[in-house]
């Protein structure tokens, strides 16, 4: 049997020389969310069809973008690999996927936490490790997971620059905002395509309020995190955001027509974007023109799935927005299914996903009072169905708005204030405290 290692000790089975090379260049691809690491592992695969890592790399990019059709994909994948001789560092990410691919997303990543724990120097163990953690909306092991592995790593080791854009993340999560900036900016300078440091920073940035900063720091050198990035739309969204609060439309609608790529993306991820940028914009009155039809559109192809809750809110948005009964149903009745089915989603989608579906339906027919009654109970669980806390920010925005137009006014005053207390300066803040104390109150 044939045993490479890569760069940082970690064992090769089945890889050529050519192959681990090759291979190398995939990890480094997905460390910095640009390239494309399925058609470079392929390479690698076409040259040694028995390289273990190679098909585990493979199935875990056909998992993490969450797209249904990654999963028989991952499934074959998976069970040619199973079938090679591997280590027991190989076979724990094989025993992971293998619990992915079946929706056990908790079990996929406590057995991706013990190999990063016994192999810390696994690069791919720490990022997919880290990613789930993302799906699963787990805030602590964002930070810590990476945390664990941090003394095993300096300066100078290949992908450093990922090991300090993930903790950064983990850190912001986790509201340590100082570090979290501070080692962004250190990833993005060792590394100045790392897409995920770049994210980190603007996450530090959009939650502080810093809108001037977060356009000045998005700015200031896009071609290195945009250029043939896959992660790109979502790092363009978020400049988008710090527009969006500055009241600066014009800018935002330019953002999603152009590089936020709105309506012109069949890509999950980018779908979520698209729909969570025109669910604010909706929010607040302001005509989309006709933007919704081609995102609901592009929606039709996987609204119905029901293998991601996360996924089906968005979808429900778009459908909702846009007008489409029959998509809205479609992902409800896909909800419903998944809710009492197995795998992890069943919770995710039960607790979390099915109120903010029903939600999102009475908010569009105008029943504000069930739209507070359905969310009011979700946000303090929100984040068991993943996200950024950047992201579920949507669940607190369209809150605020149904006690508005539902004419609660000591809500629409509670929830004023406590957003007020977070962005003091934000104009999104200040007129929501306005519209609250124009509200009639009800005689006692």
């Amino acid at each position: 049997m044939t045993r490479m290692r890569d760069a940082l000790g970690n064992t090769l089975s089945g890889a050529s020389p050519t192959a681990s090379e090759i291979y190398g260049h995939a990890l480094a691809e997905f460390q910095v969310y640009a390239g494309d690491p399925v058609a470079t592992v392929d390479q690698a695969l076409a040259i040694s069809p028995g390289f273990v890592m190679g098909h585990a790399l493979r199935a875990w990019l056909h998992l993490l973008g969450t797209e249904p059709t990654g999963l028989p994909v991952a499934r074959e994948t998976l069970a040619a690999a199973r079938a090679l001789p591997a280590t027991a560092q190989e076979r724990g990410h094989l025993a992971a996927i293998a619990h992915l691919v079946e929706g056990d997303w908790m079990a996929s990543s406590r057995v991706m936490e013990d190999v990063a724990i016994e192999n810390p120097r696994d690069a791919l163990a720490l990022q997919v490790g880290h990613q789930i953690d993302f799906f699963t909306g787990n805030a602590r092991m964002l930070r810590d997971r990476i945390a664990r592995a941090r003394p095993a790593w300096s300066q100078g080791m290949p992908g450093f620059h990922a090991i300090l854009s993930m903790h950064a993340f983990g850190l912001e999560e986790t509201a340590d905002y100082a570090r979290a900036e501070a080692e962004g900016r250190k990833a993005v300078e060792l590394e100045p395509r790392d897409g995920w440091g770049q994210h980190a920073v603007a996450h530090v940035l959009e939650m502080q309020n810093r809108t001037a900063e977060g356009i000045a720091w998005m700015r200031l050198n896009p071609e290195a995190w945009s250029a043939n990035s896959f992660f790109a739309g979502h790092n363009w969204w978020h400049l988008a955001l710090y527009h969006l609060d500055r009241g600066e439309i014009e800018e935002v609608f330019a953002l999603y027509d152009g590089p936020v790529k709105g309506g012109r993306s069949q890509v999950v991820l980018d779908l979520v974007d698209a729909t969570a940028l025109l669910w604010r914009l909706h929010l607040r009155g302001i005509d989309v023109g006709g933007r919704w039809a081609p995102v609901a559109e592009a929606w039709d192809a996987v609204g119905g799935a029901g293998s991601y809750a996360f996924n089906d809110w968005h979808a429900a948005m778009a459908f909702a927005a846009g007008r489409r009964q029959d998509g809205l149903d479609a992902v409800l009745e896909a909800a419903s299914r998944a809710a009492t089915g197995a795998g992890d989603n069943a919770m995710f989608t039960r607790d979390i996903g099915m109120p903010l579906i029903r939600a999102i339906q009475a908010f569009e027919s105008g029943d504000y009072a069930r739209a507070v009654a359905q969310l009011r109970p979700v946000r303090e669980i929100a984040h068991r169905f993943g996200g950024s806390h950047a992201q579920r920010d949507l669940i607190d925005l369209t809150l605020i708005e149904a006690a508005i137009r539902g004419g609660d006014a000591a809500l629409a005053a509670a929830l004023a204030a406590e957003r007020a207390a977070i962005r003091p300066h934000s104009p999104v803040s200040l007129d929501f405290s306005r519209q609250a104390r124009s509200l009639p109150r009800l005689a006692a």
